[in-house]
């Protein structure tokens, strides 16, 4: 019998123990036979470590000093985690007993696959595709990010129309499976993300490193989303609108990127506009923080990888159109109405 590859499940944690009592016994139900467990906690101020260590003592504990958000406290705990695969889940997912097995065996079906994501589905609505992941990540030619079964804020019914096998652009962080030594190869997570967009940014860097990101829609987990921060916060549009200039800034090739985000300005604009005029002050006022903040990052920004420029019409995953167009002008607000 082929040995199987080592799994560790890494569950990052900040004062999470409403969501730790509600789904880790799902996660510690796991089938796989090659299988650790660990929660790596952000600093928590609340008693979720002391939980898991009176109650799940098989679950290992990584603690950090420090909140350093998403990238951060990843990047921090995965240098003490050994396995060949790691498996980033957030504390608010709920997974079935065989949720591993299909994403590992498509996995090792390829070695040039470096990363996966689940079918991810929401908690609440369980026919229904979640924001976080759905059916998979994809990104328009302006860098905007969308689902297959998911763009913006549309999501759509899970009718099986998504059940097949796909290369994507991007795997959710909500439940990313990746190789190990690809997420060490390409330097992890960028610690100037904190929080949001990371895992694009990783996933594309990935891809120029010449992997594939894959969508296993045999494992399905259940995402209840914006444990940390809600839809429509404000800070939480701050963080993506900024973590998006970031990274297209370092990853677009350069004969592109002032051509892609100078059109990104002139509509993030008018998404500004349309927030004052919709009587949101706060999120125009987000995006100007995220302007701001971007422009003081690239002047002391210095390029961290060596992996060669890839122009991202050629990359898989990239829908060549601009999507927000589609969905607000012509209404197509389904993936396989919009590609």
């Amino acid at each position: 019998m082929p040995i199987l590859p080592s799994v560790a499940v890494v569950i990052l944690n900040w004062n999470g123990k409403a969501f730790l009592e509600k789904f880790l016994p799902s996660v510690c139900a796991s089938t796989y036979g090659n299988l650790q467990l660990v929660l790596a906690d952000n600093a928590s101020t609340d008693d979720s470590v002391a939980f898991v260590r009176a109650n799940y003592p098989a679950v290992s504990i990584i603690q950090n000093p420090r909140n350093d958000g998403f990238a951060g406290g990843y990047n921090d705990a995965l240098q003490h985690v050994k396995a060949d695969i790691y498996v980033l889940l957030n504390q608010d997912v709920a997974v079935e007993p065989g949720w591993i097995e299909p994403v590992v065996a498509l996995m090792q079906s390829d070695p040039r696959i470096a990363a996966c994501q689940p079918k991810m589905r929401a908690y609440h609505q369980p026919d229904e595709f979640e924001y976080a992941g759905a059916a998979g990540g994809w990104m328009d030619v302006l860098g905007y990010t969308f689902c297959r079964g998911r763009i913006l804020y549309t999501t759509e019914k899970d009718n099986g129309q998504y059940d097949d096998v796909q290369d994507i652009f991007w795997a959710t962080g909500a439940a990313l499976f990746i190789r190990s030594a690809c997420f060490h190869e390409v330097g992890g997570f960028d610690r100037d993300f904190f929080a949001h967009m990371e895992e694009v940014d990783l996933c594309w860097r990935l891809q120029r490193a010449g992997y594939h990101i894959c969508y296993c829609p045999d494992s399905k987990v259940f995402h209840v989303g914006g444990g940390s921060l809600p839809q429509g916060n404000p800070r939480k549009l701050y963080l993506n609108f900024r973590n998006n200039l970031m990274m297209l800034w370092k990853n677009l090739h350069s004969e592109d990127r002032w051509i892609v985000l100078s059109q990104r300005f002139f509509l993030d604009i008018l998404a500004g506009v349309k927030s004052l005029v919709a009587g949101k002050p706060r999120d125009m006022t987000a995006i100007y923080r995220a302007y701001r903040d971007y422009c003081r990052w690239r002047k002391r920004y210095v390029k961290k990888d060596q992996l060669p420029e890839m122009k991202l019409m050629k990359m898989r995953g990239v829908f060549h159109g601009i999507m927000i167009w589609r969905y607000y002008f012509l209404r197509r607000k389904k993936f396989s109405e919009l590609i």
